[in-house]
């Protein structure tokens, strides 16, 4: 037996074994208000031509100046899913440390799909392999102009 899965088996039995750590692993957030990612960029024009213009994301708001920091805030249509954009003044982003830093966008309309490719690709966003195999069979992958991929899937999770 390898030595990891001796781990994981031994810790799983004594959260079996152990009340306290039974209860932590049942603890969960109830309720959440919004749900923002965030993330550093140095080219705010960028990214707001490839979120909103290509896919179609709205402006929730925008910041300048903020203790060093301008942003860009950005929603699905629910308001409550955002994505953030940050430049630090003074700091240079990293570009995606790898290719399997994804966003992924799930489609259910079959419409809406194909609409959000052709703006995409109306935009100048072609289409990239995906890293991972498993996105390029449910949909088409989008790298950002800082190499941070987009997937757009076909259908809704869990796929069928």
């Amino acid at each position: 037996m390898h030595r990891w899965y001796s781990t994981i088996l031994v810790l799983g039995l004594l959260a079996g074994q152990n009340p306290a750590l039974a209860e932590q692993q049942e603890q969960k957030m109830e309720t959440v208000a919004n749900f923002r990612v965030a993330r550093p960029t140095n080219d705010l024009a960028q990214l707001r031509g490839f979120y909103v213009g290509g896919l179609g994301l709205d402006v929730i708001a925008e910041f300048k100046g903020h203790d060093g920091f301008d942003g860009l805030i950005l929603g699905l249509p629910d308001g409550k899913t955002q994505l953030e954009f940050t430049v630090a003044h003074g700091h240079v982003a990293p570009r995606s440390p790898t290719l399997d830093h994804l966003i992924v966008f799930y489609l259910d309309d079959p419409g809406e799909y194909e609409a959000a490719l052709s703006r995409m690709q109306d935009q100048g966003y072609e289409p990239v392999p995906s890293f991972n195999p498993y996105w390029n069979i449910h949909g088409e992958t989008f790298e950002d102009p800082e190499g941070y991929r987009v997937v757009l899937v076909r259908g809704a999770f869990p796929l069928k």
